[in-house]
């Protein structure tokens, strides 16, 4: 959350090109995608586009540089659109101070969907405009007032096979380290990892909201001398599992699906018992580009060809459903949104983490550090 997990996949995307298994015009095509460059088949005419730009603020890194050379021009060609990265990170505390100079020079944010409720209930937010962009190409359960579904990950148990021939099935095994021995990681930031405690502690998935977080505190607070780690970011809890410092992760199914690929299999994953989180866009109060072109640029973003593409090069899933079909049949056992995937997972409840995410995470934080 608050930029962790974008961060990762603009790093992900930076690995795999270093490592030649991706073109550097593909590592652009996927920035491009991630951060907002998808709306190159943005539907407003030339003519009254002309001469405009839009904003665009995420949670970038040195390559985000690169993108004007590769997709700025032919956008700008195309539409008569400009269109700039801004890869300082849109965090809560920015956002704000964007809308209460009453005159932001952002259009639109990479943001968690709790942010973008929150800062538009504040004021700080343009309603997201359902004419323009299509509810019929959001997942049911994943629409809001102020942040339109994006794309999805997991929070999914990676696992060594070869320290467990007899493979974990649900979260209750992660927490199990007498029937799975071996040391553990968990993800610093808390999110998934409340709702993986209580799962493990017999809380019902159609329980778990609102957390019961002194339960949740208390599993983790006694289960933590397992924990080699909490990692911070996603190399870092790949490298985990790639030297062997731990068998067993709590990890993004990104990086999962990397392990899975350059191990051969050897180190995978499970879905059960997952947590499934979105991510999404938002477009904020009196942006100077316009909404309505904020808007169509969001809209360009549902085509399930791109989206399609996102998931090809990072393991994203797709934000539009029509999306799935597009994904090889062998590919979808790594699609986070695939049905049969999806049916084995819990969302994470975005209203609960708009109310309660700052001092929920200062708690954890104590806990995992004391």
């Amino acid at each position: 959350m608050h930029g962790h997990f974008q961060k990762d996949c603009v790093e992900l995307l930076r690995e795999r090109f270093e490592a030649g298994k991706i073109s550097r015009r593909s590592m652009m095509q996927g920035l491009g995608l991630l951060l907002g460059t998808s709306a190159l088949g943005l539907s407003a005419g030339r003519a009254a586009a002309e001469g405009k730009e839009l904003v665009f603020v995420n949670w970038g890194g040195d390559a985000v540089t690169a993108m004007g050379e590769v997709f700025g021009e032919p956008f700008t060609k195309d539409t008569g659109v400009v269109v700039k990265f801004d890869g300082s990170g849109p965090t809560e505390g920015a956002i704000a101070a964007q809308g209460e100079s009453g005159h932001p020079t952002w259009d639109l944010v990479d943001c968690d969907p709790f942010s973008g409720q929150a800062m538009g209930k504040k004021g700080y937010m343009s309603p997201i405009d359902y004419s323009i962009v299509d509810p019929a190409k959001i997942r049911p359960g994943f629409q809001w007032e102020y942040a339109s579904s994006t794309y999805f990950y997991s929070y999914v148990i990676a696992y060594s096979k070869e320290a467990f021939p007899e493979p974990p099935t649900k979260i209750a095994d992660f927490f199990d380290v007498e029937k799975f021995p071996g040391k553990r990681s968990m993800y610093k930031w808390g999110v998934g990892m409340w709702e993986a405690a209580l799962l493990a502690d017999g809380v019902a998935p159609a329980d778990l909201y609102p957390l019961d977080l002194d339960r949740a505190h208390a599993k983790i607070s006694a289960f933590k001398d397992n924990v080699v780690a909490f990692w911070g970011g996603g190399a870092e809890s790949q490298t985990l599992m790639m030297d062997g410092e731990v068998t067993m992760a709590l990890i993004w199914s990104t990086r999962a699906k990397v392990l899975h690929k350059d191990t051969e299999g050897e180190v995978t994953f499970i879905w059960d018992d997952a947590v499934v989180a979105p991510g999404s866009t938002g477009v904020l109060k009196n942006n100077p580009g316009g909404t309505e072109l904020a808007m169509q640029f969001i809209a360009a973003s549902q085509a399930p060809d791109r989206q399609a593409g996102l998931f090809e090069l990072l393991g994203n899933g797709p934000g539009n459903p029509a999306a799935d079909a597009l994904i090889p049949e062998e590919e979808r056992a790594f699609n986070p949104v695939d049905p049969e995937n999806f049916a084995k997972q819990i969302p994470l409840d975005m209203a609960w983490y708009e109310e309660n995410y700052s001092a929920a995470l200062d708690a954890y934080l104590k806990i995992i550090s004391a």
